[in-house]
């Protein structure tokens, strides 16, 4: 759980600095490529676990 909210508060300084320095945001702006991200980690993760199993 460390490990997310480091990685929330990480995101949102970079988020602060890139406003302020009026750069493009560096994340996806559609709701549906963040879900796409999440769906690409944990097919990774059900691939690991599928060969854990089948060994």
């Amino acid at each position: 759980m460390k490990e997310v909210v480091l990685a929330l508060i990480a995101g949102l300084i970079v988020g602060i600095i890139f406003k302020f320095m009026r750069l493009p945001l560096p994340a996806p702006p559609v709701f549906s490529a963040v879900v796409g991200v999440f769906g690409v980690y944990f097919g990774g993760v059900i691939a690991s676990w599928m060969v854990k199993f089948f060994q």
